[in-house]
């Protein structure tokens, strides 16, 4: 393989626990070279967080040199030639040299090379498929740094081909421009995407939902789900969002990543409720469909159905109570959600006022403790049983009605009082 220029050193090829995993490969004089996202991003000058090697030696041999140097090695993908080593208590995925022997569009059976251009063949994109050795010697076998200079989110050699080894590669498409590319986007991939986009349909949930989060990860996801959209992919990824031009869900979504931009907060879950609001019931049924934790199902729900919505003339009482209920998370999410609904524009996302106070009394606010608790109410004589709970209740909704001012010996007597009138009275004479 031909070298293509080089990049400068980067802090993460020179770090102690990357040259040990490095030298522990190289044993033999083996050669060893960074490969995929960790070179795109280096080329990019953007910063790196995984970082991934590509040796010509199998599996069984990179874990026994691995081990050999006093690493740690875990099997992660041994079948498909990938082992992950931990050095300084870092990770680093290593794949063997590969070509597919099979493809079902799903996973492929591979067989291992010495042959570096062949590993790269089957890569997905172009500037995936770039290499660079410890030293920052680069080498690009398909014009990937060309690509990613210009924004293009090519795919090595035919498109289709690519796609239906593995029709997640299709999600990466979008994935990929969302974060890499520039309009307009390469014709031939894009078509391809559109033809073969059923496939996505034969996909486990989780990886579209690691790939879909990816992609609403991105500074600006608007222009690719766009795509998604007039190219009939949404409509097999997210039925529920694929509505024609006009839909609120993508206007919504439009509206919250301008907030969100100016706020430098941005949060995937909560694009992807923005791209639902016009399908509330449905959040249940794409949590279990994409595989979300019961954690995130449960806070897609309530972005969605929201049983108490945020408005701009929603009280401050109100807030405070929402706030105490629900927590400053989930009230931010409403909060986001209902501001971009009222039409914040992009060139003026932080003058609605209304919102941008709330939202900081939301950052600022502390939760109060409710000053009572179980041991209070048996101490008052009441037995233990559900009534301790029920009298407890009622009495934390008394004092969050009187916006948390009341304090332990003012709870006390309003308990006191609700106890004593909750005790039947004597009964009256025959």
């Amino acid at each position: 393989m031909t070298p293509a220029g080089r990049i400068p050193p980067q802090s993460w090829m020179i770090a102690a626990e990357t040259r040990a995993v490095v030298a522990a490969l190289a044993t033999g004089g083996q050669t060893v070279r960074f490969v995929g996202g960790c070179v795109r991003d280096a080329v990019l000058g953007r910063d790196v967080t995984d970082v991934d090697i590509a040796t010509p030696d199998p599996p069984d041999m990179v874990r026994d040199r691995l081990r050999a140097a006093g690493l740690q090695a875990i099997p992660t993908g041994i079948a498909h030639g990938t082992v992950t080593a931990i050095s300084g208590h870092r990770p680093f995925e290593i794949t063997s040299l590969r070509r597919d022997v099979e493809t079902d569009g799903r996973h492929a059976r591979v067989a291992y090379t010495d042959d570096w251009t062949e590993d790269a063949a089957r890569r997905d994109f172009t500037f995936n498929a770039m290499f660079c050795d410890p030293d920052g010697t680069l080498y690009d076998p398909f014009d990937g740094r060309a690509d990613l200079a210009a924004g293009r989110v090519r795919f090595v050699g035919d498109a289709r081909t690519r796609i239906t080894e593995d029709f997640l590669r299709l999600l990466r498409f979008f994935r990929f421009f969302a974060h890499y590319g520039a309009p307009p986007p390469d014709s031939q991939g894009l078509a391809a995407c559109a033809e073969l986009a059923p496939g996505l349909e034969r996909l486990s949930g989780e990886r579209l939902r690691v790939e879909t989060t990816k992609l609403l990860a991105a500074p600006d996801p608007v222009p690719a789900v766009r795509l998604m959209r007039d190219h009939g992919v949404l409509a097999h990824l997210l039925p529920e969002a694929s509505a024609p031009e006009g839909h609120d869900g993508l206007a919504m979504l439009d509206a919250l990543v301008s907030i969100e931009q100016a706020r430098a907060d941005a949060a995937p879950l909560r694009r992807l409720a923005a791209l639902l609001t016009d399908a509330p019931g449905d959040a249940v049924a794409i949590a279990a469909r994409l595989k979300f934790s019961n954690a995130d199902r449960d806070r897609l729900q309530a972005m969605l159905a929201p049983d108490e919505p945020f408005a701009a003339d929603t009280t401050a009482l109100a807030l405070r109570r929402m706030l105490y209920r629900l927590g400053p998370e989930r009230c931010r999410d409403r909060l986001l959600i209902a501001w971009a609904g009222a039409g914040a524009a992009r060139e003026a996302a932080l003058a609605a006022a209304p919102f941008a106070a709330k939202l900081a009394t939301i950052e600022t606010w502390t939760r109060p403790r409710f000053p009572l608790a179980g041991k209070d109410v048996l101490a008052l004589g009441v037995s233990p049983g559900a009534q301790v709970g029920q009298l407890l209740r009622a009495a934390e909704r008394w004092w969050i009605a009187g916006d948390f001012q009341a304090d332990r010996d003012q709870a006390l007597a309003h308990l006191r009082a609700e106890i004593a009138q909750s005790r039947p009275g004597p009964e009256p004479p025959a």
